[in-house]
């Protein structure tokens, strides 16, 4: 198995979105991200982090080591 597919981030909102795009805002929500505070945990594939790069300035990003 590789391991690219054992990998995953928790991203955990640190901003609101109002105030900004409705992309970004739409983006938070499909993150599952509805609350500052929140922390959601997906994948580390390249379309996650598409959607973590739209919203950098709202969010924190930490890899989870998996074991």
């Amino acid at each position: 198995m590789s391991d690219a597919g054992d990998k995953k981030i928790r991203v955990r909102q640190i901003k609101s979105g109002i105030g900004f795009s409705e992309n970004q805002k739409r983006t938070l929500r499909a993150l599952g991200l509805t609350k500052i505070g929140r922390e959601v945990v997906h994948p580390d594939n390249p379309q996650v982090r598409g959607m973590v790069q739209t919203v950098t300035h709202l969010v924190e990003v930490t890899e989870d080591a998996q074991a």
